[in-house]
C-alpha cells in the first residue's frame, strides 16, 4: 500500500464527511457538489458559518474563521461559488470594522470548549483572516461591497509594512496571488522574501519538532507562485519530513492541543488530506 493509499484509508476510517468528500473530488474525480453540500451543514441562519468547522473551538455561532474554512472547501474542490457565498459576505460586512477588517472570532467562543490559544487575541481585526478571506473570494470570482472594502484595507495595511507571524503571512499570500490589482499585488509580492526572514511560527528547519508553518504551507504545489522563495534543498527536506511524519494508522499527527478528542481526530483528518495533496503534487506517492 502506498503512502497516499494508507492516508486515504485513514480518512475513510476517521475523517469528517467534509474531508472524505474533498478526497473523493481530488483523488476519484467525484462531483464537487458533494463537498459543497457537506460544508453547507455548518452554515447558520445569519449567513455565517460555525459549529466547529475549524475544530479548535466547538462554538456553534458564526465566526469569520469558519467562513474562511467554508470558502477553502470551495477553492479546494474547484467548485463555483454557490448562492450562500454572497450571504456570507453580507454577514462579514455586518461584523467588520468601518474599514472592512474582521477578526478570527468573538467572545462568544468563551462559552464553549476551545483550545487554550483561542483567547482574546483572536477578537482583534487583522490580516489574519481578512486578507485570506478576501483572497479566497477573489479566487472564486466573487464581487461584493464588503470584499471591495476588505481588499482596500488589506492593501493599505500591507503597504504600510508587514511585521506579523507566519499565519498572517499565509493569509497574505492567498490574497496577493488572487487580488485583481496586479500592480499593487506584485509590488508587495516582491517584498515577501524579506518578510520570511523574521517570521514567528515559521519552521524553516525540517528537523525542528516544534509547531509552525513550513515552506510547504506557503508553496503546497511546485507551480505555486511562492515556490521560488525556497531552495530545492529546503523543499526536499520538508517533503522528506512530511512523509516521515505519517503515523502507523495512515494519518498525520498534529503539534498542538485541541479542546477534545473529537477535535483532535478532526484535525488529524484535515492535516492528513493536506499532506496527501502536497505529497502528490510534488510526486511523492
Amino acid at each position: 500500500m502506498t503512502l497516499v493509499d494508507s492516508a486515504r484509508a485513514f480518512l475513510d476510517r476517521e475523517g469528517r464527511l467534509v474531508e472524505r468528500r474533498l478526497a473523493a473530488v481530488l483523488f476519484d474525480g467525484a462531483d464537487p457538489a458533494g463537498a459543497v453540500a457537506a460544508v453547507a451543514a455548518y452554515r447558520n441562519a445569519d449567513g455565517g458559518f460555525g459549529h466547529g468547522l475549524e475544530p479548535d473551538k466547538r462554538c456553534p455561532a458564526s465566526l469569520p474563521i469558519d467562513v474562511e474554512c467554508a470558502l477553502d472547501v470551495l477553492v479546494t474542490a474547484g467548485a463555483p461559488a454557490p448562492d450562500w457565498v454572497r450571504a456570507a459576505c453580507d454577514w462579514l460586512g455586518s461584523v467588520a470594522t468601518p474599514e472592512g477588517a474582521v477578526p478570527l472570532a468573538f467572545p462568544v467562543i468563551e462559552r464553549y470548549p476551545r483550545a487554550d490559544h483561542w483567547s482574546d487575541w483572536t477578537y482583534a481585526p487583522g490580516l489574519n483572516p481578512t486578507a485570506g478571506l478576501a483572497g479566497r473570494l477573489h479566487r472564486l470570482g466573487v464581487t461584493h461591497p464588503w470584499l471591495d472594502q476588505a481588499t482596500e484595507w488589506t492593501f493599505g495595511r500591507l503597504e504600510a509594512g508587514f511585521a506579523e507571524d507566519a499565519h498572517s503571512l499565509s493569509e497574505v499570500l492567498v490574497f496577493l496571488a488572487a487580488a485583481p490589482d496586479r500592480v499593487r499585488a506584485d509590488a508587495l509580492a516582491a517584498q515577501v522574501g524579506g518578510w520570511l526572514a523574521k517570521l514567528q511560527f515559521f519552521r524553516a528547519d525540517p528537523d525542528d519538532p516544534g509547531y509552525g508553518l513550513t515552506p510547504l504551507h506557503f508553496a503546497p504545489t511546485p507551480d505555486s507562485p511562492w515556490r521560488p522563495l525556497f531552495t530545492d534543498a529546503a523543499v526536499d527536506g520538508h517533503l522528506d519530513r512530511l512523509a516521515r511524519d505519517q503515523q502507523p494508522d495512515g494519518g498525520w499527527p498534529i503539534t498542538w492541543e485541541p479542546p477534545s478528542q473529537a477535535s483532535t481526530v478532526e484535525w488529524r483528518g484535515i492535516e492528513t488530506l493536506r499532506a496527501m495533496r502536497v505529497l502528490r503534487a510534488y510526486g511523492r506517492r
